[in-house]
């Protein structure tokens, strides 16, 4: 097993957890919407499932690709809700200071970086995959 399969496989643990999280204790979510998107509980599940979907894509060979390219537009898509977390400077259920909400943007970006290299970005031997 090479470091790109295990990076993938704590990939798909992390968004499905996180994902399954959003059933678990959606009102950590529903703290963090914007007030300007409709049906804030429904957006949170959407969001939930997409993460477990993605995870569990993640690990599959013919759906890797599609899963990495819908992970990144979920974390493009819910980006306005931890800028709204930062703004805010406060997460509900949490004690995170302000600027620990700044580090979770760039955060983002970094895990974005995680997704394309463990399912998307071109491999040299796909078959060890």
């Amino acid at each position: 097993m090479n470091w790109r399969t295990i990076f993938r496989v704590l990939l798909a643990i992390f968004f499905v957890v996180a994902g399954a999280n959003h059933f678990h204790a959606p009102q950590i979510y529903l703290g963090m919407m914007p007030p300007w998107l409709p049906s804030p509980l429904a957006l949170v599940w959407v969001s939930g499932v997409g993460e477990i979907l993605g995870g569990i894509g993640a690990l599959v060979p013919f759906a890797r690709r599609y899963a990495g390219w819908g992970l990144m537009v979920l974390l493009v898509a819910i980006f306005p809700a931890n800028l709204h977390v930062a703004l805010q400077g406060r997460m509900p259920g949490f004690d995170f200071s302000p600027l620990i909400l700044w580090l979770r943007l760039p955060g983002q970006v970094l895990l974005m970086g995680w997704v394309w290299w463990t399912t998307i970005a071109p491999q040299r031997d796909e078959t060890l995959d």
